[in-house]
């Protein structure tokens, strides 16, 4: 499992921690590292979900350094935005539960992280926003498709065309993010989603997660197809048996993600 990008496990749960001071600025290394972590924590049974945030308490993630991208190069370019989009992608693809606790200043690709996790929660002194247009660029890592999708075109273009940068209210208030918590307590929060989610079987979840993503691609009555064949799916699976003999026994499921 790659190591250059800080986590923990605790428990069922992974906790990344963007760390590149001052701002929490991604860069070609890290973005190819959180992929390759990504991909390891879907391999690994154990891990049902997990938890993304920044080091400090100003900054989330301000996204790229924009020193990248100053002489201009088209190469430089294309091959941030490559490993900007996979990354991001594969993030958004993670089997389990993946929530962003948004502990400061999410601008560009910092706000595209966690515009990929299945959840956000903002603390109260977070601010967001996707500025890119204001030098020239555009949000190339789902940015413009992401947003969209969670707030609708209107408040979309507010932010990306007009430059609207939303307060931790404003984005709960517009459902950019799902909750807002204290400054200082938005990791315990998501710690506590998470551990509320394992609950739920992890093979449940996955299955899930593919339906309701698959809304954005497919029309409702192929979603209902797929849905069935899904449920059917699951009684291949032990985690399956297992939550109908434990609710049969009255006791608590032990799941094995299998």
């Amino acid at each position: 499992m790659n190591t250059s990008i800080p986590h923990t496990i605790e428990g069922h749960v992974a906790v990344i921690t963007m760390s590149n001071p001052p701002a929490n600025t991604w860069t070609r290394v890290s973005l190819d590292a959180l992929a390759e972590l990504i991909q390891a924590f879907n391999v690994d049974k154990n891990i049902y979900s997990l938890v993304i945030t920044g080091e400090g308490d100003k900054f989330f993630s301000a996204g790229a350094d924009l020193k990248l991208f100053a002489d201009g190069d088209k190469q430089t370019a294309a091959d941030m935005s490559t490993a900007f989009g996979r990354a991001f992608e594969v993030l958004s693809q993670f089997r389990g539960l993946s929530i962003a606790a948004i502990n400061g200043f999410a601008m560009g690709g910092g706000l595209e992280v966690a515009l990929a996790c299945d959840l956000r929660i903002a603390e109260s002194q977070a601010q967001m926003a996707l500025p890119e247009a204001a030098v020239g660029l555009l949000p190339c890592a789902g940015g413009t498709q992401n947003l969209a999708w969670l707030v609708g075109e209107g408040w979309a273009k507010r932010m990306i065309l007009c430059g609207e940068r939303v307060t931790a209210q404003q984005a709960l208030d517009i459902g950019l993010v799902e909750a807002v918590a204290e400054r200082g307590q938005g990791l315990v929060k998501a710690m506590e989603w998470a551990e509320k989610s394992q609950r739920q079987s992890p093979t449940s979840i996955a299955a899930c997660k593919r339906l309701i993503q698959n809304a954005r691609k497919q029309p409702m009555f192929a979603g209902m197809g797929y849905e069935r064949d899904e449920f059917i799916n699951l009684f291949d699976t032990n985690d399956q048996k297992e939550g109908v003999q434990a609710f049969l026994e009255k006791r608590k499921p032990q799941w094995t993600n299998s």
